[in-house]
Formats: structure tokens, C-alpha cells, sequence
């Protein structure tokens, strides 16, 4: 699938304010691979490390808080994201598509959280970290799997095309890793109707592949009926309408 990065900057940067509030998956994924990160780096104290997609800096943040930072390059696709740091002399702005870009180099970490399924060639940015890390330099990150959103895939046939954790393993080996730890799971949020579903996703930014997808009146009330399938009652006849997001967790070391 052809991304198209400009629009994803533009509906990132529109869901800029509603993210920090709506995006509580993303929230706990990051706490999650900092967790991970604390249980697997031999030290916490970097020289050097650089955040792939920083957006409003969920990881970012508790990078700086469980970690000793000496120098930190953080990127994303539009500057508007720096609004949500405050100016650090150790802070330092790559704003471009991370493809494009020439990496940092001689770094302890490259991290990322959440963003790396909007990477067209995941071979080419495995191999610049690769080569921008240090030896026993680490690289570090969370992103979907295959079941991530799939009811809106099923319903709309609008979605990424994501890696498998086998095919993650396997350009992270071409590019000689060690895996520390590769992980996968399954985190589901449930709403009271799917018209909140739509709007989660439309606060978390995550529309962005839905270029060619357009609403009207009958095919939303068509969504509606069909989202039913992915809904259960409770204990009280409550219906809960479910949405899927399916984390992949890395943990990998560059060899000496």
C-alpha cells in the first residue's frame, strides 16, 4: 500500500490536541516497552538516542523520566509536535519522513512507539539503525501486528498492511540483531456505539489511511448495523461494540 505521508502529518496534526486524551492504547504500549526497555538495557544512563515518531511525545517523556539522557534527537512529520516539549538544550529536532533522512549517528538507542507501521520500507529503516548505532547499541520499539483494527479492515476494507511478528524477526535478523525480546498481544477497547468508534479513531489520527473512503448517510448507517457482529451484551444487556489493537514489542541489540 502507497502511503501517502503528507496526509498522515495532516490528520496527525489535526488530531494533535484530541491524541494526548484519546489515545490510551498507545499510552500503555509505551509504558509497556519502557518496561521492557528497563528490564533489558545493561545501562540507563545514553549518550546518544534517537525517537522515530515522537508525536506528542508519550514515550518521549518517560524516556527522559527512567533514563539518562545526555543527547536526544526526536523526529516527526510535522514541526507542530514540538509544541508538546519544553525547549531542552538536549533536545534536538529531525522534522521530515523518517526515510528520508540521514540518521543520527553513533547512537546507544534507536526507539520508536506506534509508528513504524507507516514506514513504506521497513528493510531500508532497519538497516540505517543498524548502521547509525553503536556497538551493543540497542534498538527498541512497539508496533501492529496483523489483528490490529480489523473490524474497521472487515467492514471498510480501509487499513494498513501490516507485518506479521515473523516477518518483523526476519528483517531484524537480515540486518544481524540480536533479539532480546519480540512479544505480541492483544488489547481491545469497547464503546457504546460505533459512531464513538469512529470517533477514537478519527481523535487518535489514525484515519489516515482512509484517503479514498467516504461517508454518506446510508453507508454509515450500513457500518452501524454491520459493526453488530463485533459486539456483545453484558450481564446487564448493555451492548459493547469492540475494537482491536494488536502490539508487537521489540527489544533488539545491534552485535559487537
Amino acid at each position: 500500500m502507497n502511503i501517502d505521508k503528507l496526509q498522515v502529518a495532516q490528520r496527525f496534526e489535526k488530531a494533535a490536541q484530541s491524541y494526548t486524551q484519546h489515545a490510551v492504547v498507545q499510552k500503555q504500549i509505551c509504558q509497556d516497552l519502557i518496561r521492557l526497555m528497563q528490564e533489558h538495557l545493561s545501562k540507563n544512563s545514553l549518550d546518544c538516542v534517537f525517537e522515530i515518531g515522537c508525536g506528542s511525545g508519550n514515550l518521549s517523556h518517560l524516556l527522559m523520566q527512567h533514563f539518562a539522557i545526555k543527547q536526544l534527537f526526536l523526529n516527526d512529520l510535522y514541526p507542530e509536535v514540538q509544541q508538546h516539549f519544553q525547549a531542552k538544550e538536549n533536545l534536538q529536532w529531525l522534522i521530515c519522513d523518517v526515510e528520508q533522512l540521514n540518521f543520527p549517528q553513533t547512537l546507544d538507542l534507536i526507539t520508536s512507539s506506534s509508528a513504524l507501521q507507516w514506514i513504506a520500507d521497513l528493510d531500508a529503516v532497519f538497516k540505517k539503525c543498524s548502521e547509525a548505532l553503536t556497538q551493543q547499541g540497542y534498538l527498541c520499539f512497539s508496533t501492529f501486528g496483523q489483528q490490529n483494527l480489523k473490524e474497521i479492515k472487515a467492514l471498510t476494507g480501509q487499513g494498513l498492511g501490516y507485518l506479521g511478528i515473523e516477518s518483523i524477526q526476519q528483517k531484524l535478523l537480515q540486518q544481524d540483531f540480536e533479539i532480546l525480546h519480540l512479544s505480541e498481544g492483544m488489547e481491545t477497547l469497547t464503546f457504546s456505539h460505533p459512531k464513538e468508534v469512529l470517533q477514537h479513531l478519527k481523535a487518535t489520527g489514525v484515519t489516515a489511511t482512509a484517503s479514498r473512503h467516504r461517508w454518506t448517510k446510508q453507508s454509515l448507517q450500513q457500518f452501524y448495523q454491520d459493526y453488530l457482529q463485533f459486539s456483545e451484551l453484558d450481564q446487564r444487556g448493555q451492548r459493547h461494540y469492540q475494537l482491536s489493537y494488536h502490539p508487537i514489542y521489540c527489544i533488539a541489540r545491534s552485535k559487537p
